[in-house]
């Protein structure tokens, strides 16, 4: 799988980053700054989900 690196990281003191990887059923997603720590594998629905509910919290 190759991985993509969310454009909102990768600053020097950032310790959030998020990498996308596309599978055929949907989509993984892993921490950018330790990759061997394992990966977190939703379908096109759940990240669907996920991506929602994240925006509806973010500046709270």
């Amino acid at each position: 799988m190759e991985w993509r690196k969310s454009s909102y990281s990768g600053g020097v003191n950032d310790t959030q980053c998020v990498e996308l990887g596309r599978l055929s059923v949907g989509v993984g997603v892993r921490d950018s700054k330790a990759p061997e720590g394992g990966q977190l594998y939703l379908t096109v629905g759940e990240f669907a989900g996920l991506v929602r509910r994240i925006k509806g919290h973010v500046g709270r």
